[in-house]
């Protein structure tokens, strides 16, 4: 895949695993666009999760239909993206991976490492208690979208980006 060539990348995994931060990097090394999923969520989802409530498959609907019509739309356009989202059962990354220039990206790591990240961060609604139901739910991609995210995001975005050849 080269550099200009219309593409998106969706940059998977549970809360804390990273996607916001290596989907940012990503994007910016490429001069792509950015979307973060958390962003389509309905008002009524977002309530849901800051009362520590998992989210489920009828309350993602109207965000995967959103997630959708983004990701149709920046192809149409003839750009590339990055599309930072927790995509965690294999029918939701079916919605998303709507042809041969959606690649997707799966941040993987221990759950330990991740809580300590989820301890670490402030304001958002995402609740540390809630990655339990996250890693009950995911369905986990094929071994080659599987990245470590043990090492720092620079060293991560170099490893998707060779294996992407981007």
């Amino acid at each position: 895949m080269n550099q200009q060539s219309s593409a998106v990348v969706i940059v998977m995994g549970v809360a804390g695993s990273g996607k916001t931060t290596i989907g940012r990097l990503l994007a910016a090394e490429l001069g792509w666009e950015f979307y973060d999923a958390d962003d389509f969520h309905p008002p009524a989802n977002v309530e849901k999760m800051r009362r520590g409530a998992p989210l489920d498959d009828e309350d993602r609907r109207p965000w995967l239909d959103a997630l959708a019509r983004v990701v149709r739309e920046v192809l149409e356009r003839g750009v590339g993206a990055v599309l930072a989202c927790s995509a965690l059962k294999e029918r939701y990354r079916e919605r998303l991976l709507i042809d041969g220039r959606v690649h997707l990206v799966y941040l993987k790591g221990s759950a330990r490492l991740i809580r300590e990240r989820l301890a670490r961060r402030r304001g958002h609604f995402m609740k540390p208690g809630m990655l339990d139901s996250q890693l009950a739910a995911l369905e986990e991609p094929a071994p080659e979208t599987h990245f470590d995210i043990t090492p720092d995001a620079p060293e991560v975005v170099a490893a998707i980006r060779a294996r992407l050849r981007l």
